[in-house]
């Protein structure tokens, strides 16, 4: 029964995996494809450790996959956040249809700071 829940865990890792691959190249620009790569793929890989870790089934090896998985889940978020902050500094530009670009005017690409509201409050 193991074997079986291992290879589903696999199986669906690896389908994540060829997903976020596919989103990756069919989106239409950098901050979505953020989204795609990030989410889709950590995903993807907890699910392989998960099946890593139920094939094995050994304390050592059960404790490496979790590890990956929280490395994996920790770095990812900051990557992204960093890319993205990388993009707009550079004005790397929005997909056609994208909503308003609500850091327009608030942004100080000197300092790399958020310069307060447009409007204060009355």
């Amino acid at each position: 029964m193991t074997d079986w829940l291992a290879t589903i865990a696999v199986v669906l890792g690896v389908i994540l995996g060829v997903l976020s691959a596919v989103g990756v190249m069919r989106m239409p620009d950098v901050y979505i494809r953020l989204q795609v790569a990030s989410k889709a793929s950590s995903l993807g890989v907890a699910l392989l450790m998960l099946g890593v870790a139920l094939h094995f089934s050994e304390l050592s090896v059960t404790i490496r996959a979790l590890l990956v998985v929280v490395f994996l889940f920790l770095t990812a978020p900051v990557t992204a956040h960093v890319i993205g902050r990388a993009a707009y500094i550079t004005r790397t530009p929005l997909a056609p249809g994208t909503t308003p670009d609500e850091l327009a005017g608030r942004y100080d690409a000197e300092t790399g700071r958020l310069a307060g509201p447009k409007d204060p409050p009355a």
